[in-house]
């Protein structure tokens, strides 16, 4: 038998790895802080009682592990009480500068979100002037700031829509004429901004005009069965790339970037293949979506099913690890797409096709190989080094492998480099006739159930249109994501 069949044979047992993985594409990754937004009846209610401002010790955590966007939801009619053409709340603007400062500093990016559902005080904003003059207001604080981004408002829902279309531009019209030049705008949607509904409903949006050229649709999906993001149980494990297809095809249809603003799943397998499948598929398709954030971290969520805070909550302790190849610069996640596998042999090129569309599974292990051949390319699906598991395999592959006069080259992401102990020794050594090449990216992590439970203060989960109460015996208008 030849060398090069030998190491044929041996390299998928060698190192049994699955498919491979490449650099995620997204420019953004991370995900909203709430708690300003919280007690939306109680106006301008009490700081510590009513609603709280994101912790910027846990902010810089999230940021230590990769994140680098932060959503910070806050309330219009607290910022400028009483009417959108009047002065801020000293206080609460100081408050709002101080948490996006304190984001910006780290180098990460602030969005700064009115999540009102296109409304104040309850009431549909129907004024594109007051809009406007809101704003100005508010963008004219944070005009130097070229890591500060603006969404114009969380979630439109049951509005006519070419007043959505009419609020978005004045928004952007308003913020370039605070002198706010160089920052994206995220605009959002009507019916919940929903990325699942987005063709149907939000077509006229592609009218929307920045002289800068840095609007952003900004879109939420939730993968439950009614898409309000209210449980833990996701539809399926491929409902994630389900939802958001017709989304990215209108993207690319129209020449426009996306953005997903909200997305979660429960701490359960069925989820986490669902977020990692649209995950795959959004960083398939990062010519038009450039990232995505969380729903939510915040100091006041406790058990909250998806609370992305530090050290305990649950979106923290089950899908950090999940969603780290797909921070910006990360190695990316599995492929979606049906991948090309290239095998060179003297003189011919012969290509093979692997490798299920949407998957997030181990895919069989697999290896290309070519006799006779100064080069030789070795494909086979991958799973990341995270111990001296990955190194004893190595190990073991060189010690069996006959040598000679040629070089073996191991590639590694520099995610999956700083995980693994894989001594620089060993990438590269005297083989056969031949240049091994792989690729080794992050592993999923498969974490244990956790149950569902309610959060604890303010708002004891989110519900679309439902009414709860809160720990101090006020009630609370949840609007969820119908996306």
């Amino acid at each position: 038998m030849k060398a090069s069949t030998i190491i044929c044979a041996l390299l998928p047992l060698a190192l049994a790895v699955p498919n491979a993985k490449r650099a995620s594409g997204f420019v953004w990754f991370g995900t909203s802080e709430s708690g300003a937004e919280f007690g939306e009846t109680k106006f301008p209610g009490v700081l510590g009682t009513d609603y709280i401002w994101p912790s910027a010790s846990t902010i810089k955590t999230l940021h230590d592990a990769g994140m680098n966007i932060f959503r910070v939801a806050f309330r219009m009619e607290r910022l400028i009480p009483n009417t959108m053409t009047g002065t801020p709340d000293a206080t609460y603007m100081n408050d709002l500068k101080a948490t996006v400062n304190a984001i910006t500093s780290l180098g990460a990016y602030a969005v700064i979100d009115p999540h009102n559902y296109g409304r104040y005080y309850g009431n549909i904003i129907s004024s594109t002037d007051d809009f406007a003059a809101f704003w100005k207001t508010v963008a004219a604080q944070f005009a130097s700031n070229d890591h500060v981004i603006f969404d114009t408002n969380n979630e439109y829902h049951d509005m006519d829509q070419t007043l959505v279309l009419n609020l978005n531009q004045a928004a952007i019209n308003a913020i370039r004429a605070a002198g706010a030049t160089s920052q994206y705008i995220f605009v959002e949607g009507n019916s919940w901004t929903g990325a699942w509904t987005w063709t149907n409903v939000n077509d006229n949006l592609k009218a929307l005009t920045d002289p800068q050229n840095k609007i952003v649709y900004e879109m939420h999906q939730y993968l439950d069965s009614d898409g309000s993001g209210t449980s833990a149980t996701c539809v399926s494990s491929t409902i994630g790339q389900e939802r958001v297809q017709s989304a990215t095809q209108w993207l690319k249809t129209n020449g426009k970037k996306g953005i997903l603003g909200e997305f979660a799943g429960g701490a359960n397998s069925v989820c986490e293949s669902a977020v990692t499948g649209m995950l795959d598929y959004m960083s398939a398709n990062s010519d038009v979506w450039m990232g995505a954030s969380w729903w939510a971290a915040g100091p006041w969520w406790g058990n909250y099913i998806f609370s992305m805070e530090p050290p305990s909550g649950t979106g923290y302790q089950n899908y950090l690890s999940l969603l780290k190849p797909y921070f910006a610069g990360g190695s990316g996640g599995t492929p979606p797409t049906t991948t090309t596998t290239t095998t060179t042999t003297s003189p011919t090129t012969t290509t093979t096709t692997g490798g299920n569309p949407g998957s997030t599974g181990v895919a069989q292990h697999y290896g290309q190989c070519a006799t006779n051949s100064s080069t030789l390319f070795i494909s086979f699906p991958l799973f990341s080094p995270t111990s001296n598991a990955t190194n004893t395999r190595l190990t073991q592959l060189y010690a069996a492998t006959p040598v000679v006069n040629s070089t073996i080259s191991l590639s590694f992401s520099p995610t999956a480099l700083n995980r693994s102990n894989v001594s620089s020794s060993t990438l590269t050594r005297s083989v056969i006739s031949s240049r091994f090449i792989a690729s080794i990216g992050n592993r999923r992590l498969h974490l244990a159930h956790r149950p569902q439970l309610v959060g604890r203060h303010p708002v004891l989960q989110r519900k679309r249109r439902v009414r709860v109460p809160l720990v101090h015996g006020a009630v609370e208008d949840r609007h969820a994501a119908d996306g």
